[in-house]
């Protein structure tokens, strides 16, 4: 019961300052929208992100949740904290001394690869991405540190620095951003790429009191021969390969986007960001709350905790968010009216946003599981099969868009995604099964059915409510705002009232959680 509270705290936590977070986030993708509309100068800023994200994920991001934290974890948990530090540093300078060799390398060829990425860019959206490629390259430097910041902190258990370094990111993109814009002058998009960068350095150096109060030991040593080294390069050695295929799947989501017409990766990108909203604000929390939990369990062979404790994650997530995906189906156009539509962004952006956003909704569910399931391996420290089950997921997302681009164009780019994440969790369920024997599925698959039936009634009658006050008060920017909110509390109402009538456990855990994250607010 302690370990369930502590993960439960963590993630109330967690979920308020995504939220935070992404409402900034939301508020800078407006303020973009207002200044440039959905253009081939949004398209190029969007662009811009692939070639940094690919090294930055390629070298940190997947190695720090697969490898660092559950090798660092195991050693504060056995007691070897010394120890611990000398391989966390060795980790870091060898991390640093890679990242900056490819960084480098990256800006020398920026404009080679952003050639191969987008052919179909005009020569001066081409040129414009080179240039906002440039400048965020100077990212993944600082996020490697405030992202190995977090992998330190999160396995003493200390989530709050990390989760405040993202409000401060976004604060950041949205103050530099407005301070520089100037619509007529499409250059002038490069302080949303400025204000990442101030970001990134904020989220890392809000962290740095709480490391140094945790005992911040470093050394300046690679110590190749160091057994938790090698652990973590054995471990590493999959997700780096996973990453470097994945991006297979982004160079042709952007290489068919590129030939649309222009303003479709904008389109695809902000109906992204809607979708993964509820992802980061509840399942990625939740993931990252009960993940040294589960590396906690794993290390003490606790292994019917371990089980319990992810079955409650996995319900937990479900229950959360697959009114969530019905709701954002039915209310997609208030949604993006409320967000997007004003100054360059017009009704006709509107209605191409809400196609793929259609789509992407379908798959809100799928893709907030699997936050969660592969971090169950991870703590079992077999990152192979979440790999393996990641590349089958991304070569049957780039078949997917294949097919699906020319009859649903933007809307199969988005499917495609949709698809991979349910197969994605639909076979990490099966294998955690076959590997654990027992994953709790009976209440995992009877909280998804029950769920998607509160869902269904919840949906309809938002959709007709939805339909009802449409008709009364128009389609404007007020009258979406209270179209968008009835429907919302009116939707939340139905749910919660069906749920408890259901006498769905996870209806009282749910409530338990916000109520006690309130209170200690």
């Amino acid at each position: 019961m302690s370990g369930t509270r502590t993960v439960a705290m963590a993630a109330g936590l967690l979920m308020l300052t995504q939220l935070a977070s992404r409402i900034l986030g939301f508020l800078r993708e407006s303020l973009m929208a207002n200044f440039y509309g959905k253009t081939g100068v949004t398209d190029a800023y969007q662009t811009a992100f692939i070639l940094p994200d690919l090294i930055y994920w390629l070298l940190v991001g997947g190695v720090l949740s697969s490898a660092f934290i559950p090798v660092f974890s195991e050693y504060i948990h056995k007691g070897k904290e010394e120890e611990g530090w000398r391989v966390a540093s060795s980790f870091i300078n060898l991390i640093l001394l890679l990242l900056s060799a490819l960084v480098i390398l990256a800006l020398i060829f920026t404009p080679y690869f952003i050639r191969l990425q987008v052919p179909g860019f005009t020569a001066e959206n081409q040129a414009l991405t080179v240039l906002l490629t440039r400048i965020i390259l100077i990212q993944p430097l600082l996020l490697a540190l405030s992202g190995i910041t977090m992998g330190i902190l999160n396995s003493y258990k200390i989530f709050w620095p990390s989760a405040l370094g993202t409000v401060l990111y976004n604060a950041s993109v949205i103050l530099f951003g407005v301070i520089l814009a100037r619509p007529d002058e499409p250059e002038s998009i490069s302080g949303f790429a400025i204000g990442v960068v101030v970001g990134a350095l904020l989220n890392f150096v809000v962290q740095i009191p709480a490391l140094r109060r945790q005992g911040l030991r470093y050394y300046p040593i690679i110590d190749w021969r160091h057994p938790g080294v090698r652990k973590i390069a054995v471990l590493a050695v999959p997700i780096i390969l996973s990453y470097s295929l994945n991006q297979i799947q982004v160079v042709v989501n952007s290489n068919l986007g590129s030939h649309l017409i222009e303003g479709s990766l904008t389109a695809v990108w902000y109906s992204y960001r809607l979708y993964q909203l509820p992802v980061g604000i509840f399942a990625l929390a939740i993931a990252v709350a009960v993940f040294p939990t589960l590396n906690e369990h794993a290390a003490l062979n606790k292994w019917k905790d371990f089980v319990l404790t992810s079955s409650l994650a996995v319900r937990m997530v479900i229950f959360i968010t697959l009114p969530i995906s019905i709701g954002m189906i039915v209310l997609r156009y208030p949604l993006i009216r409320v967000l997007f539509e004003h100054g360059a962004f017009t009704p006709t952006d509107t209605f191409a946003t809400a196609i793929p956003l259609l789509y992407f909704a379908v798959g809100i569910s799928a893709q907030s599981v699997i936050q969660i399931l592969p971090r169950m391996f991870y703590a079992l420290q077999d990152t192979w099969t979440p790999v393996v089950i990641g590349i089958i997921s991304m070569l049957a997302n780039v078949a997917f868009m294949f097919l699906l681009v020319k009859p649903l164009q933007t809307g199969g780019l988005a499917f495609a995604t949709s698809l991979a994440a349910v197969l994605n969790a639909i076979l990490l369920l099966y294998l955690l099964r076959k590997r654990l024997k027992s994953i709790d599925g009976r209440r995992m698959f009877a909280t998804t059915l029950k769920t998607l039936a509160a869902s269904g009634v919840m949906g309809l009658a938002v959709w007709f409510g939805g339909q009802w006050l449409t008709s009364l008060v128009g389609v404007g920017k007020l009258a979406s705002i209270f179209v968008l909110l009835a429907g919302t509390l009116l939707g939340a109402l139905i749910f919660a009232a069906v749920t408890k009538v259901m006498g769905m456990e996870e209806f009282e855990q749910t409530l338990g959680l916000f109520q006690k994250r309130f209170r200690r607010g």
